[in-house]
C-alpha cells in the first residue's frame, strides 16, 4: 500500500499562485505559466473588449524559469512589448 501512496501522492513542494490580471493601454494582461517538469513555461492572455466582445489572444512561450513569480513577471513584460509593438493587431 505505501508503493501506492507514494506513486499517487501530490507534491506538497509544488504551490500554485494564481497573479491578478494587469490592466496595460486597454488590454487586460493575465500571466498563466504552465508548470512543466519542476519549472514553469511562460504563458498567459492578453484581452481587449471591443465593440461588445472580448478579444484573446493567448500564448505560450520557450521560456522556462524555476519559480512561478518569474514566469508571471516575465510574461507581462513580454505582454507588454508585444502590445506596444502589435497594438490591435495581436488579434
Amino acid at each position: 500500500m505505501g508503493f501506492f501512496s507514494k506513486l499517487f501522492k501530490k507534491d506538497d513542494n509544488i504551490q500554485e499562485s494564481i497573479a491578478e490580471p494587469v490592466h496595460y493601454n486597454g488590454f487586460v494582461i493575465y500571466p498563466e505559466p504552465i508548470h512543466e517538469n519542476g519549472q514553469y513555461r511562460v504563458a498567459g492572455r492578453i484581452c481587449l473588449s471591443k465593440d461588445n466582445d472580448t478579444l484573446t489572444h493567448t500564448f505560450i512561450r520557450s521560456d522556462v524559469l524555476n519559480n512561478i513569480e518569474d514566469a508571471q513577471e516575465l510574461m507581462i513584460s513580454k505582454s507588454k512589448l508585444f502590445i506596444d509593438q502589435s497594438g490591435e493587431d495581436i488579434f
